[in-house]
C-alpha cells in the first residue's frame, strides 16, 4: 500500500506586477511504498523544490491530489486538508529539511531540538537526552549548543536543520538538498541518519546534487522530463 501518493500534481505561480502566469510544474506522478526513497532530478528551475513545498503545503497545488497516508487521518489529500490538520502533520508525521534555517529568535541549538521532541509529547528527560545526542552526532561544537544558531556559519546551521527534522524521526521525509553547504565528514553523517531513518521505516523525498552521496540509498528516481522508474533497471544515480 503506497504511503505517498502524486497523482496528476501541478503549480502555476502569477507574477502580479508583470501580469503573467507561469507553469512551474504539471503532469507529475508517482508513488511511494513505506520505507522508500525516491530521488527527484532535474536541471534548475525545473520545478523540484516545488514538488517538496507542495506535499509539506508551503504551496497549494493547482491541480492534481498529493495522497498520504496518514498514522492519524488515513489516507488524505494534502492539497484540500485543514490548516489545522496539516499543522499536525508537520508536527508529528512529516518533515522537511531545506538548505536554510528559519528559527525562534532567542531560542538556542539545544532548545530548538528538545522542543521538536516535546511536540511528539516525549518526556523531557527523554527530549535533553535525544537532543544530546543528535547534537554530538553532527558534531555540533559544544560551545554552541547555548548559542542562538542566527550567529552560526551555513554549514552549522544546516547541520541543526537537519538534527531538528530527523530527531522526530518523521514517517515521510523531505529533503530539499540538504547537504549542499557540508564537508564530507558531515555530509557522512547525514547518510548515517538517512540509513537509519530507511531502516526503521520512514519514507523519503529528496533532491540532491551529490551523486557520491546518493550512490546505494534512493530506491526510485523521478526525472522531471520522465517517469519514476527502480534504479537497478536505469543503473541511475540520483543526480541533480
Amino acid at each position: 500500500m503506497a504511503l505517498l501518493e502524486v497523482k496528476n500534481f501541478g503549480k502555476q505561480f502569477t507574477i502580479h506586477h508583470l501580469g503573467k502566469t507561469m507553469q512551474a510544474v504539471e503532469n507529475i506522478h508517482f508513488s511511494l511504498d513505506k520505507g522508500e526513497f525516491i530521488g527527484i532530478v532535474g536541471k534548475s528551475g525545473s520545478g523540484k523544490s516545488t514538488i517538496l513545498k507542495s506535499i509539506y503545503r508551503t504551496y497549494l497545488p493547482d491541480t492534481g491530489n498529493i495522497v498520504y497516508d496518514s498514522n492519524r487521518f488515513g489516507k488524505i489529500d494534502l492539497a484540500k486538508v485543514t490548516e489545522r490538520e496539516m499543522l499536525y502533520l508537520r508536527k508529528h508525521e512529516i518533515g522537511y529539511v531545506s538548505q536554510f534555517l528559519n528559527v525562534m529568535p532567542r531560542t538556542t541549538s539545544r532548545q530548538l531540538i528538545e522542543k521538536a521532541l516535546l511536540e511528539m509529547e516525549e518526556p523531557v528527560t527523554i527530549a535533553k537526552t535525544e537532543a544530546e545526542k543528535a547534537l554530538k552526532h553532527f558534531e555540533l561544537d559544544r560551545k554552541l549548543w547555548d548559542t542562538y544558531p542566527n550567529t552560526f556559519s551555513g554549514g552549522e546551521k544546516l547541520r541543526l536543520n537537519i538534527a531538528i527534522a530527523t530527531v522526530k524521526k518523521p514517517r515521510l521525509l523531505l529533503l530539499d538538498e540538504p547537504t549542499a553547504s557540508l564537508d564530507q565528514q558531515s555530509k557522512v553523517k547525514v547518510r548515517e541518519i538517512i540509513e537509519k531513518l530507511k531502516a526503521d521505516g520512514t519514507t523519503l523525498v529528496g533532491i540532491f546534487h551529490d551523486i557520491e552521496f546518493m550512490d546505494g540509498l534512493c530506491d526510485k528516481v523521478y526525472d522531471m522530463k520522465s517517469s519514476p522508474v527502480p534504479l537497478q533497471e536505469e543503473g541511475v544515480l540520483c543526480e541533480g
